[in-house]
C-alpha cells in the first residue's frame, strides 16, 4: 500500500487509484466503468443476510468515496498531491475550483500556514533550570581538633549554600511576533533576590530580528533593553544590544556588539565588544565537527581577562557519549577542567564535570537535562588543590553511574523498549487483523459473482484462475527459517476478470477488494496459475508492477 510509515491515518486507509483498480491517468470514462462494476458487486440490496449486506454497504461506501474524489478535477488534483490528509486541510470548500497543480500547492501550503498559526496560539514551550550549589568542603578540609569540640560525633557538615530557580515560556502571537516571559529567583548564603523580565521579538525578514526586553527585580532595580540580530551577508551576521539599568546606585547603562563569519563549513569566528560594568573585548574560534568540537577564545577587559581553550570529542554511538576537557587562565588564576556526556534515555543527558583550579579548589559539577529542564548540581569539594579530593571527584561519579546504569538504566530501558515493540505488533496486528477481515468479507460477497463469471468464461474457454497468492514468498535457501507470509487471492482476482482479461494497475494490490497486506513494509509480489484456451499458466509479478494476463505469448500458444 502506497503510504508513509509515520503516517497512521495514511497507512489505515486504501489507496484510491488502487481500491478502483485504474491507473493514475485513468480517464473519467475508465473511473466511471470501473465504479460501476464495483457497485454492481457491492449493492446492499444485493444481499439478503444481514452480515453480508453491512459489509457490502461498508465496501460499497468506500468505492463511492474514492469516485466522488477521483472524478472530481479539484479533488483529485488535491489528492494526487498531497493525498487523504491534504483533503482533510481546513479551507478547501472556499478555495476556486480552476487551479493549476502549481496554484493548488501554493493554496495548500496557505492553508497550512493557517493550521500551524492556530497550533502556535496554543503553545508555550516551557523551559527551566534548577541549580542547586552544595559545600561539602568539611568532607577534605576539616581539622579533626576542630570536630572533637563539635556535637555530632565529628561528622562532616555538608550544606546547601545557594540555589538558582528560572523559567521562562513563549507565548507565540503571529508567525512574526512572539513574547517571552521569563523569571528567576536565587539565594546564597542567606541573602536573594529575584527578577522578572517580559521579551516581545519580532522576526522582520529572513535576515534579521528585533527584540525589546522590560525586566524588574528586587536587586537591581527595572531594566529596559534593545537587541536586534542581521545577516549581514550568507556567511557573516551582526548581533547588537543595548540596555539601560535603573539600580540604587543610579542609571548604568551598557552595549554590546558582536559579529560573526563562517570561515568554513565547519568553523565560525566571533568577535565581540561589550562596554558597561563588565567592559571586555573577546574573540573566539569555535569548530564543530561530527566528531569533535573546539573553542579558544580570548578576552581583555575589566575585572576579567583570560586565555580559554576546550577540546570535545563526540563518540559515534547511540549514547551519544563526549568527553570533554578545558583549561582557562586569567587574573583570577588557572582553572582546568575535564568530563563525560551521556545520553540516558529517550529525552534525558547526563555529564559531570571537574573543575580544578587556583585558587578556587575542587569542584564537581553534575547536570542533568530533561526534555527542556536542566538540573545543575555544583559541589564544591575543597579550597584547596588535594589530590584524594580530585581522585574522589573522578573515580565516584564514575563508579556511582555504572552502578545506575547496569542497575536502573539499563533494566528501565529494555522494559521501556520492550513495551513500545509490544505496543507496534498489537497495532500492527489489530491493523492486519482488521483488514484481514475485511478481504474475508469482501470475498463472501464475491462468490456468487465469481460463480457466474468463472460459467461464463469455461462456456468460451476463457481465462480461469486456478490458484493465487499474494504476499512474501521465501525460496532462498539461506532464508529457510524465515516463514513465507502470503495469502489467498484466487477469488478476488477471477471476480476482476472481464471479457477473458485481468489488468492489474501499477498500484499496490493491497488496496485491492479482497486484498489486505500480510507483510507490512516488507516487498510482496503475486504469484498466480491461470488457465486460457484449456493451457495452464504460471505468472510472477512485483507489488507495484502493472499486469495483463493473458499474455500476447501465451494467446499465439493457446491458438497454435
Amino acid at each position: 500500500m502506497a503510504a508513509s510509515l509515520d503516517d497512521e491515518f495514511e497507512f489505515n486507509n486504501q489507496d484510491y487509484y488502487s481500491l478502483l483498480n485504474v491507473r493514475k491517468e485513468a480517464t473519467l470514462e475508465e473511473l466511471k466503468a470501473s465504479y460501476r462494476r464495483l457497485c454492481m458487486l457491492y449493492h446492499p440490496d444485493k444481499h439478503r443476510d444481514p452480515e453480508l449486506k453491512r459489509q457490502a454497504e461498508q465496501l460499497f461506501n468506500q468505492v463511492h468515496q474514492a469516485y466522488e474524489v477521483l472524478s472530481d478535477a479539484h479533488s483529485r488534483a488535491i489528492y494526487d498531491i498531497f493525498g487523504k490528509k491534504g483533503l482533510e486541510v481546513e479551507g478547501w470548500e472556499v478555495v476556486e475550483r480552476k487551479r493549476t497543480p502549481a496554484e493548488i500547492r501554493e493554496e495548500y501550503e496557505r492553508l497550512q500556514r493557517e493550521r500551524e498559526e492556530r497550533r502556535l496560539q496554543q503553545r508555550t514551550n516551557p523551559k527551566g533550570t534548577i541549580s542547586v550549589g552544595v559545600d561539602a568542603t568539611d568532607l577534605f578540609d576539616r581539622y579533626d581538633e576542630d570536630f572533637e569540640e563539635m556535637p555530632g560525633g565529628g561528622f562532616p557538615h555538608i550544606e546547601i549554600n545557594k540555589m538558582h530557580i528560572s523559567q521562562s515560556i513563549e507565548a507565540p502571537l503571529t508567525n512574526s511576533d512572539t513574547a517571552v516571559l521569563s523569571g528567576s529567583l536565587s539565594t546564597h548564603n542567606g541573602n536573594g533576590g529575584g527578577n522578572i523580565n517580559m521579551t516581545v521579538r519580532r522576526v522582520m525578514s529572513a535576515k534579521g530580528w528585533g527584540e525589546i526586553e522590560l525586566g524588574a527585580g528586587d536587586i537591581l532595580g527595572p531594566l529596559i533593553g534593545l537587541k536586534v540580530f542581521r545577516n549581514l551577508t550568507p556567511r557573516c551576521f551582526l548581533t547588537a544590544q543595548c540596555g539601560l539599568q535603573f539600580s540604587p546606585r543610579g542609571l548604568r547603562p551598557s552595549c554590546s556588539l558582536m559579529t560573526a563569519r563562517h570561515l568554513d563549513q565547519n568553523t565560525m569566528g566571533y568577535l565581540q565588544w561589550r562596554w558597561g560594568p563588565n567592559s571586555a573585548m573577546t574573540t573566539s574560534l569555535v569548530r564543530d565537527t561530527k566528531s569533535s568540537h573546539f573553542t579558544l577564545a580570548l578576552q581583555l577587559g575589566v575585572p576579567h581577562s583570560y586565555l580559554m581553550m576546550s577540546y570535545q570529542y563526540k563518540f559515534q554511538d547511540e549514547d551519544q557519549t563526549k568527553v570533554k576537557g578545558s583549561v582557562k587562565t586569567g587574573w583570577f588564576g588557572t582553572v582546568v577542567e575535564y568530563g563525560a556526556e551521556r545520553k540516558i534515555s529517550r529525552h534525558s543527558v547526563l555529564s559531570a564535570t571537574v573543575s580544578i583550579g587556583v585558587p578556587q579548589g575542587v569542584t564537581l559539577k553534575i547536570k542533568l537535562a530533561r526534555a527542556s529542564q536542566t538540573y545543575l548540581f555544583p559541589v564544591h569539594l575543597t579550597d584547596q588543590l588535594l589530590p584524594s579530593a580530585v581522585f574522589y571527584a573522578t573515580v565516584g561519579p564514575l563508579l556511582v553511574y555504572m552502578a545506575i546504569h547496569r542497575l536502573v538504566i539499563i533494566p528501565y530501558t529494555q522494559a521501556q523498549k520492550e513495551q513500545e515493540l509490544e505496543l507496534q505488533r498489537k497495532s500492527s496486528a489489530t491493523d492486519i487483523a482488521k483488514k484481514k477481515q475485511e478481504a474475508e468479507s469482501a470475498v463472501l460477497l464475491m462468490q456468487e459473482s465469481v460463480r457466474r463469471i468463472i460459467e461464463a468464461e469455461e462456456s468460451k474457454m476463457g481465462l480461469i484462475i486456478l490458484n493465487a497468492w499474494y504476499g512474501k514468498f521465501v525460496s532462498d535457501t539461506s532464508q529457510k527459517q524465515e516463514k513465507a507470509k502470503v495469502i489467498d487471492v484466487t477469488v478476488p482476482l477471477q471476480c476482476l476478470v472481464k471479457d477473458s482479461k485481468l489488468i492489474l494497475t501499477e498500484t499496490s494490490k493491497a488496496g485491492l477488494p479482497g486484498f489486505y497486506d500480510p507483510c507490512v513494509g516488507e516487498e510482496k509480489s503475486l504469484k498466480l496459475l491461470y488457465q486460457f484456451r484449456g493451457v495452464m499458466h504460471q505468472v510472477i509479478s512485483a507489488d507495484t508492477e502493472p499486469l495483463r494476463i493473458p499474455k500476447q505469448s501465451h494467446r499465439i500458444e493457446s491458438e497454435s
